[in-house]
């Protein structure tokens, strides 16, 4: 099974080795528990939601079983208009459910700096796109990792080796969840 994580700096390891990144650890957590699954990196530093949606169809090949779609972290950080941001992911969300690709919506926080509209606005995006397509959810990408300094490297932005490892331990319900659904629909 073929999965691509779709995302910026969080998922294409900033700061990282190529091992140490979300989706080859992801891919060594579910070889761990038996299930023959690679991820592709399709993670860009620095990428926001419009960018990922404007390399979708090559950053998605034909023969992808499911994406995890992890954008929406330098939207915030330059303070994009949620709409904005929703729209984008949602056209993601669209053009994968047309390809009958299943897709899994890694949400993401906005700081609280920018503002409880913002925040509360932001926040909706990920919830509101995944449950109107009948994608899955996982609602905080960094669940468990922001603001710990242990877990993020001197830029307080992107996890360390660790971090990603939290990341992981907490996305991998979702992620099995995902696949069960591909195996439903492919048999």
């Amino acid at each position: 099974m073929k999965i691509v994580a779709l995302g910026d700096s969080l998922t294409a390891g900033y700061g990282l080795s190529a091992n140490q990144a979300f989706p080859a650890r992801l891919a060594a957590a579910l070889k761990a528990k038996g299930l023959d699954v690679s991820i592709a990196n399709a993670g860009v530093s620095g990428d926001t939601s419009t960018g990922g949606l404007e390399r979708l169809d090559w950053a998605v090949p034909a023969d992808t079983d499911a994406v995890i779609v992890e954008l929406g972290a330098n939207d915030m950080l330059r303070g994009v208009d949620p709409a904005v941001t929703h729209k984008a992911i949602d056209t993601i969300v669209r053009k994968l459910r047309a390809r009958q690709i299943p897709v899994l919506v890694a949400g993401m926080f906005a700081m609280p700096n920018l503002g409880r509209e913002y925040t509360a606005a932001f926040r909706k995006v990920f919830s509101d796109v995944a449950h109107a397509n009948g994608a899955l959810l996982y609602p905080f990408f960094l669940d468990g990792v922001a603001g710990n300094s242990a877990l993020n490297q001197p830029d307080g932005l992107h996890p360390t080796a660790a971090g990603v490892d939290v990341i992981v331990k907490n996305i991998l319900p979702s992620v099995e969840q995902l696949i069960a659904h591909v195996k439903k629909h492919a048999s």
